[in-house]
């Protein structure tokens, strides 16, 4: 009964999403999704200047969705915390992308390391990327809709945290799993690795081992700090659908 059942649930919910994301609104909006088997508390850090959304942050549980509208203009960046306990007051911690220990971020980033899903509303073209320059802790997906032009998709399927480098590996408390996996650079702390000093143009600073691992696990992501050509996407005049756990 259950293998009968479950395709009919993922119909479900797939149906569920399309129809958030479908109705007609005016503006840009950005449907955050969560297929992980678990919540994940989106945490929301807008660019110098940007006004703050949905206070930061909240919860979302799985299979559930969440709809922004992002003003004209908007620029800033989504990451997704995971492990995360609060009380009543909104105080409390997570695992991987904490912000300050509140469930409201309130403009304040995560702490690495922690896939970020970056976003610039323009006038002609939106520019949009995932990247793991400040390290990986869960999959993203950015899929555009209603727009016009290129308008890729952009993201990490693959869960690195199964295939992190032994000197990368963030793990659990009780130190069975890996929950998250540091850049190279917060990791050793070189110029080279960061793209710093004398390393800090395109054409000094290239991939590295580490990097080489992100890349080819995640060929549509920021693998450090120059891999623009193969990472960020543009679109125009549409929404965004931003998925964690894409695979599940």
């Amino acid at each position: 009964m259950g293998e009968f059942l479950r395709p009919f649930f993922i119909l479900a919910s797939v149906t569920i999403i399309f129809s958030l994301i479908s109705v007609e609104v005016t503006g840009t909006t950005m449907t955050m999704y969560n297929k992980c088997s678990h919540p994940v508390w989106p945490g929301i850090q807008p660019s110098a200047g940007k006004p703050i959304l949905a206070r930061g942050g909240f919860k979302l549980l799985p299979n559930k969705a969440y709809r922004l509208s992002l003003p004209a203009g908007w620029s800033g960046r989504v990451w997704g915390r995971h492990g995360c306990s609060f009380d009543a007051s909104g105080q409390g911690r997570c695992a991987t992308g904490d912000c300050g220990g509140a469930l409201f971020c309130n403009g304040i980033g995560g702490t690495p390391p922690a896939t970020l899903a970056e976003i610039t509303l323009g006038n002609d073209q939106d520019f949009y990327d995932v990247s793991l320059v400040d390290g990986y802790n869960l999959a993203i997906s950015i899929t555009p809709f209603r727009g016009k032009g290129k308008c890729s998709y952009a993201g990490c399927v693959s869960d690195l945290n199964t295939m992190c480098p032994v000197g990368l590996q963030v793990k659990s408390h009780d130190k069975r799993q890996v929950v998250a996996c540091k850049s190279a650079c917060a990791a050793f702390n070189s110029p080279r690795y960061c793209c710093t000093g004398t390393f800090g143009n395109p054409q000094s600073c290239k991939p590295t081992a580490y990097s080489r691992i992100f890349k080819t696990a995640c060929p549509k992501a920021y693998s450090y700090a120059y891999d623009d050509p193969t990472s960020i996407a543009t679109c125009t005049g549409g929404s965004y659908l931003l998925t964690f756990c894409p695979r599940h």
